[in-house]
């Protein structure tokens, strides 16, 4: 059963929710923000957002094999370049190295498949599914329930 429930705060998910219609509206391919939004999720371990993503993934036309390997994508030979650098600066950004933050072999590899205003709008996809992690995860909040399209 969960802790808590933060949509009885409407105020207190406001700003997620706005910064979620921004990033889903920024231009950047759907496949490819569920992509991020799911590998944040494994690395957090956030049982309710791997849920919810990997449905709204199969909704956006991913496929199974690719989201059954996402985990180690550095090995498979079915993510494209851009898809790689934004997985690679997704992991950097999650798990911010205490001392040297975002390697800047990360940053250069991300720069080189996104346009600035692009490796913004990718990092804020980070920034977003890190933020609904940390309040999905304390809350236990349950999976299985999500129905893509429908939230």
């Amino acid at each position: 059963m969960p802790r808590f429930n933060a949509y009885k705060r409407p105020e207190a998910v406001k700003p997620l929710l706005a910064l979620a219609d921004y990033v889903r509206n920024s231009g950047i391919e759907q496949n490819l923000i569920e992509l991020v939004l799911m590998r944040a999720s494994q690395l957090n371990g956030c049982a309710y957002c791997l849920d919810m993503h990997s449905k709204d993934a199969r909704a956006a036309g991913e496929t199974e094999q690719r989201l059954y390997v996402l985990q180690a994508w550095r090995e498979a030979p079915f993510y494209s370049a851009r898809e790689r650098a934004a997985l690679a600066w997704c992991e950097a950004v999650t798990r911010l190295d205490p001392i040297h933050g975002v390697p800047d072999e990360v940053y250069q590899q991300a720069r080189a498949e996104f346009s600035e205003e692009e490796l913004i709008d990718l990092n804020m996809a980070v920034v977003l599914i890190n933020g609904w992690n940390r309040i999905a995860i304390p809350s236990q909040a349950e999976p299985g329930h999500y129905q893509s399209g429908k939230h």
